[in-house]
């Protein structure tokens, strides 16, 4: 077999791979689709439909008017936004700090700071309760922020620390030399060079709150702080679930998780290769 023929094959198989691998991708969301388009009454028909033979629209008028799911939505938003700019600003000052100065114990405040990630999320409800509730955060949208952020920091102080200590030392040294103070080196020097490293956290952290749904079910009881996640695991009826609705409005929820990543996906791709995640 010629060296020619070995590209070519090789070319072919990776090309195949990677169809492959977008169609078990998107597979689960073409399905999504179909069932949203489809009546009750044939959300599961057999054999499935590639694409439903009576599409209708009423799933997604139904999904919209139902309830308060205007307000559900914009909750989400703010309790995604919120947490997303708080964890940001947050773990990018601790970041820096871990990456650039010197103090006692510096290493040994980080690894414990870290030890948070070993512990899995549910573990932590109960905790997470008692604290709420004696900080008068129950019931609150500004609860769930708090716990977000809190739940947020470790990982993302992780993956920015590593991108900082990435970056050249030589441009802050040049404006401590010209007399700028450490926070205004942080605003206009360290955070714009960071830029792939912010969009990696933004979208990881506005993923999470957006998507958070055990914490939210705990903490939230009334019916007007509802966020996303909990009004649509209620889409049901008396005695079914309705899920045309249910993946109606998941699309929807889908729809601010897509526009996140389109603004940030250039950067996001540099920042998967030169943040923390890098082996």
């Amino acid at each position: 077999m010629s060296l020619k023929t070995q590209r070519a094959l090789t070319k072919l198989i990776t090309y195949a791979m990677l169809l492959l691998g977008a169609g078990l991708v998107a597979a689960p969301f073409w399905y999504m689709v179909v069932t949203s388009l489809k009546p009750q009454a044939y959300i599961f028909e057999i054999p499935p439909r590639l694409w439903p033979q009576s599409p209708t629209l009423d799933n997604y008028a139904a999904a919209l008017g139902k309830d308060l799911f205007g307000l559900y939505f914009l909750n989400s938003l703010f309790v995604a936004i919120s947490s997303t700019v708080l964890t940001v600003l947050v773990s990018g000052l601790l970041a820096y700090a871990f990456a650039r100065f010197q103090f006692p114990g510096r290493e040994t405040l980080f690894y414990v700071f870290l030890a948070g990630m070993m512990i899995p999320p549910v573990m932590l409800i109960i905790p997470q309760f008692i604290v709420a509730k004696h900080l008068k955060l129950l019931d609150s949208l500004w609860g769930l922020v708090v716990v977000y952020v809190t739940m947020n920091l470790a990982l993302q102080t992780f993956l920015l620390r590593g991108f900082f200590e990435g970056l050249p030392r030589d441009l802050e040294e040049a404006a401590l030399i010209d007399g700028a103070s450490r926070w205004r080196i942080f605003w206009h020097i360290v955070l714009p060079l960071a830029r792939p490293g912010l969009a990696v956290v933004t979208i990881f952290t506005f993923l999470y709150s957006w998507d958070e749904f055990p914490w939210a079910h705990v903490t939230i009881k009334e019916t007007t702080r509802r966020t996303l996640p909990i009004a649509i695991a209620l889409f049901q009826s008396e005695h079914l679930t309705e899920w045309g609705q249910v993946f109606a409005a998941s699309i929807f929820a889908l729809i601010p998780v897509v526009i996140v990543f389109v603004i940030f996906q250039r950067h996001f791709i540099r920042g998967i290769a030169t943040t923390g995640l890098k082996g």
